[in-house]
This record gives structure tokens, C-alpha cells and sequence, in this order.
């Protein structure tokens, strides 16, 4: 019996229309152009301005495109799964709510909470689910308003994040293409520099918690740099010497768009060529899950089917890892 593979057979994206810059923070908080741009390398961001709407919007936009490109039809889904850690809402999951907007009656759907990480996580899980010959066609997202939960007076992390959505259709093949390895790793050590302090049951909302902007992004900025850059570089190498790959085996490197000092360190670790390094933090930011999907969704013209990409990322918990894929299209 032919060996099942999972591969990406089709991608959409979505962000929003208004773009919040750099000159537009520094006329709201003590900071500039030069001093984002040094550090960090953002120029601007995407922001979902729509009143009460959450990251199952962008994910809608982002399925529709998909399903347009692909032909995929509503009904021909069997497994949704959505990384956020920006959700509607705590319950129902976000997953349900996209099910029900698009129509998706004949599907088990789930968010999955892995931070940044969270895609190259549901990825992996997609294939899993794939592999073992159970699902055939699974939606895999990655969907944020990270606006939702940022701190506009703290000029250390409001420049980070911006909001979007990404989705890829994951199918069954006997080809050696797909998710061909990956290296997912936990370290609870970071819990407590990079989270959310209140919202969640051990801290529940209340008129302290929101005075104290204990419901925005909380992050040591200096411990979870060098906890990234350590991890994030280093599993990206890792998952190639597991493979007897290359630099000059890989087409693409994707990091997640957390710090282009990250990204630049994970370059460096594997010796891939700059130019086969996928950016686009410089135009959305940090848009946690969102971010490997969203590049992947604006270079996939450039893909060419047998290319091997590598997708990393880093994120709080801490979670990281690694992925191996190898192109189908």
C-alpha cells in the first residue's frame, strides 16, 4: 500500500484595508519611524476597523478566495481547524462560527491555541488527520486580530502586531510531496514572560484587570528575543541536518514574522540565501498564526511544485518548531 502524504493543494488570504503606519503610532504614543523600523522592522500594519467582528471574518474572506481558486465546494469539507489566540470569543470556538458563515455542515471544526506557533502546529495536525486516511479534505487557518489585545499606550509592543488571515486545503496524496517532516517542541518556562494576564479563568475580567490593561499583550521583551532567536534558529536547522538537507536544497525559508532579527538569525543558522527568505513583516507585523499562511499566500506564485520550504516559528508558552514541506503545485 502507497504511503499517504498530505499535502497543500490550494491557499487564500485576507487583510484588512486600513493600514495603521509608523507616522500614525508616534502621533499616539512616544515613539517614530526610525525607532520601529530599527528594531524591529515594521513600517505599517493591518487593522480590522469593522464593529464587532473578530478573526472569523478574515477567515471567511480567506476561504472564499480559496474556494474560488481551488473550486473546492462547502460541502466537500470534512475538518476545519483554526490557530488563534484571538477568537470571537472564548465558546463557541472560532472554527464553528467559519463553519456556519461558509455554509460547512459535514465537518468536525476546532481552534487550536499554539500562539505563533499556532499554524505550523495545525499543520502538523492536519496531516496527521490526513495520514491516517480518516479526513480527505481539511481547511487549515491561520486567523488573528491581534488589535483586539494590544496596549496603545505601550510603545514596547502596540507597533508589533497587526491583524489578517490565512487558509491552505490539505488533501491526500501518493506523491512524495506535502508535510514530509517536523520538529514541534513546548517549553513552559516562558509562560509567564509573553501572555495575557487576565481574561482566562484563573484571572477573571474585572474593572482592576481592566484598569491594569491586564487584557493586552504582556511581554519581557529582552527574555523572549533570546529565547527566540535561540529556538526559532536553531530548530530551523535542526529539521534540515534531521533530512541531510542543504542550503542549497531549500527554495524557501518562511519564518513567522515575529522581529527581523529573528528572521535574520534563522537565515543565518540555516545558510539559506537571503533572497529565499520570505518577509512581509516590513507591510503586516506580527500577525502570530496569521503570519507563515499570509506569506505563504502572497508568494505562492513563486512556488513551484517539488520546491522544499522550511516553516518556523517561535511563539509564547514557549512553543516553537519546524516544518519540512515539500511543495505540491
Amino acid at each position: 500500500m502507497e504511503k499517504i502524504n498530505a499535502v497543500i493543494t490550494g491557499i487564500g488570504g485576507y487583510v484588512p484595508e486600513y493600514i495603521l503606519d509608523n507616522h500614525e503610532l508616534s502621533r499616539m504614543m512616544d515613539t517614530s519611524d526610525e525607532w520601529i523600523t530599527t528594531r524591529v522592522g515594521i513600517k505599517e500594519r493591518r487593522i480590522l476597523k469593522e464593529p464587532h467582528s473578530g478573526p472569523s471574518l478574515m477567515a471567511v474572506k480567506a476561504a472564499e478566495e480559496l474556494f474560488s481558486k481551488t473550486g473546492t465546494k462547502p460541502e466537500e469539507i470534512d475538518l476545519i481547524i483554526v490557530a488563534t489566540s484571538t477568537a470571537d470569543y472564548i465558546f463557541p470556538s472560532c472554527a464553528s462560527i467559519v463553519a456556519e458563515k461558509l455554509n460547512i455542515k459535514n465537518a468536525l471544526a476546532f481552534d487550536l491555541q499554539a500562539a505563533c506557533s499556532g499554524f505550523i502546529v495545525a499543520l502538523d495536525n492536519a496531516a496527521s488527520f490526513i495520514e491516517s486516511g480518516r479526513y480527505k479534505k481539511v481547511l487549515v487557518f491561520g486567523a488573528e486580530k491581534m488589535s483586539s489585545i494590544t496596549n496603545y499606550t505601550d510603545r514596547t509592543t502596540a507597533p508589533l502586531f497587526g491583524d489578517g488571515a490565512a487558509v491552505v486545503l490539505v488533501e491526500p496524496t501518493t506523491e512524495k510531496t506535502g508535510v514530509m517532516d517536523s520538529i514541534l517542541r513546548t517549553d513552559g518556562i516562558g509562560g509567564s514572560h509573553l501572555m495575557l494576564k487576565s481574561g482566562g479563568s484563573v484571572n477573571p475580567s474585572t474593572y482592576e484587570s481592566i484598569d491594569k490593561a491586564e487584557h493586552t499583550v504582556y511581554q519581557e521583551g529582552q527574555y523572549v528575543f533570546k529565547h527566540a532567536v535561540t529556538n526559532m534558529a536553531g530548530v530551523s536547522g535542526d529539521i534540515m541536518e534531521k533530512n541531510n538537507l542543504k542550503a542549497e536544497d531549500i527554495a524557501w525559508l518562511i519564518p513567522h514574522q515575529a522581529n527581523l532579527r529573528i528572521i535574520d538569525a534563522a537565515a543565518n543558522r540555516t545558510g539559506v540565501d537571503y533572497s529565499k527568505v520570505i518577509i512581509n513583516i516590513d507591510r503586516f507585523g506580527n500577525t502570530s498564526a496569521a503570519s507563515i499562511p499570509l506569506c505563504m499566500w502572497e508568494y505562492e506564485k513563486k512556488f513551484k511544485k517539488g520546491d522544499n520550504l522550511i516553516l518556523t516559528a517561535f511563539g509564547a508558552g514557549f512553543t516553537w518548531g519546524a516544518i519540512w514541506l515539500k511543495w505540491g503545485y
